[in-house]
């Protein structure tokens, strides 16, 4: 009788334990073929990343890939994406502190959101944008979202930083 309740215990913490410590996801995945190259590939972090729900996202640029300040950043996504963004929920964060932003667009028919620090954020700092109160598409899907940023006194040209490669289930 001991090992019938054992058994049951153990089946049902399984059932309902595993699914909720899989629910947050980070980190570049496995690519098999194509996609960005490893060198290309941004760490993130999706607080949920399941299909119709609310979400978070912390976007990740290491301080390696970024040589020059950055004037205006840029993060483009597929145009199969159909998610939400909430322009007056997105911070960019270095050294944990929030940098003031100037103004952030999300330019919805050219898949885009601009961000305008009020200052340039200085070289060579580990950089995180927190995308908050984002809707997740209604269906899954794994989604390249593009980094690329301005520099101050540049051309206005954007440079290719990396690309998140994230998967919505």
């Amino acid at each position: 009788m001991r090992r019938l309740l054992y058994a049951l215990a153990v089946t049902g913490f399984l059932l309902t334990g595993l699914p909720t410590i899989s629910l947050g996801q980070g980190l570049p995945g496995f690519t098999i073929f194509g996609g960005p190259e490893r060198d290309n590939q941004l760490n993130f972090r999706l607080d949920y990343g399941t299909v119709g729900m609310w979400d978070r996202y912390r976007l990740r640029i290491p301080a390696k890939k970024l040589p020059l300040a950055i004037a205006q950043l840029a993060i483009s996504y597929p145009n199969y994406y159909k998610g939400q963004f909430d322009p007056k929920n997105i911070e960019v964060r270095v050294k944990n502190k929030a940098v003031p932003l100037q103004e952030v667009i999300w330019n919805k028919e050219n898949n885009l959101i601009e961000i305008y620090p009020i200052e340039p954020i200085p070289a060579g700092n580990n950089v995180e944008v927190v995308l908050s109160n984002v809707k997740n598409p209604n269906n899954g899907g794994m989604y390249h979202f593009n980094a690329r940023i301005r520099t101050p006194g540049d051309a206005p040209l954007l440079r290719y930083i990396g690309t998140w490669i994230l998967s919505i289930q």
